[in-house]
């Protein structure tokens, strides 16, 4: 099979190592199905697209929406390789599935709008509607109308960006889903989260503005009531749909 190319921002080994592993199991991947890059670290190296089968992009504490006077470094050397990459990926609509983060950069790329101004959402689990156009999605049809899924953003998107399809929505973030093309999506949710590495997460980065530190305890309490099964459904869609063997 050719590989998937993973690409990473979370400059935290125990939480890049955990995206990194869910990646994986709800993908139905192996390490040897996947060429990870930890772009915090690196940046990304000389890609060539067809030697994948199709990019994961994930998340991370990063804003998209954040000047560049308060952007680190590196966050500021793997956006400018993101946007060259994204130059050949929206040229050949190639697959990508980018997540959390990934929805912010694909949407600016694109000229739309990214900000703190509405729709950022608490760390938890929001009810997600498929739309019109979402049920008749590849990745979605036949998934439930309304499914549970785990959020947590301090940005997101203002309004549907141009040659975007909204595929799924919810009352606190409007742009929960969306496709460009044919087979570029991205998600405000997270595909790649379970309970486990939800609150993990919480620990990790309590202390990251996300919300109070002293929070963190009832935050997963509130959160263990819900039953968060199809996003990861949809990882694994994307894996099955663009996989070549």
């Amino acid at each position: 099979m050719k590989p998937f190319l993973i690409l990473q921002l979370r400059p935290i080994d125990l939480a890049s190592d955990n995206e990194f592993s869910a990646f994986l199991r709800y993908g139905g991947l192996t390490e040897h199905d996947v060429y990870r890059v930890r772009m915090e670290n690196e940046g990304i190296p000389k890609i060539n697209l067809e030697d994948y089968s199709g990019v994961i992009l994930g998340g991370g504490p990063s804003n998209v929406s954040d000047d560049e006077s308060v952007k680190y470094a590196y966050q500021k050397r793997f956006e400018a390789d993101l946007n060259k990459l994204f130059d050949r990926i929206f040229k050949e609509d190639f697959p990508i599935l980018g997540t959390c983060y990934g929805i912010g950069s694909l949407v600016k790329y694109q000229g739309g709008e990214v900000s703190k101004e509405r729709y950022s959402e608490d760390i938890g689990a929001a009810e997600i509607e498929l739309t019109k156009e979402g049920k008749k999605d590849e990745l979605l049809a036949g998934l439930p109308a309304k499914f549970m899924a785990y959020v947590g953003h301090k940005e997101a998107c203002q309004a549907i960006p141009k040659y975007a399809t909204l595929l799924a929505s919810s009352y606190s973030c409007p742009l929960q889903m969306i496709r460009f093309g044919k087979n570029i999506y991205a998600t405000q949710f997270h595909t790649e989260l379970d309970e486990a590495d939800l609150f993990l997460r919480i620990q990790i980065y309590k202390n990251h503005g996300y919300f109070s530190p002293k929070d963190a305890e009832s935050l997963i309490k509130k959160t263990k009531k819900y039953h968060v099964t199809v996003p990861s459904m949809i990882l694994k869609r994307f894996i099955q749909k663009y996989k070549i063997v």
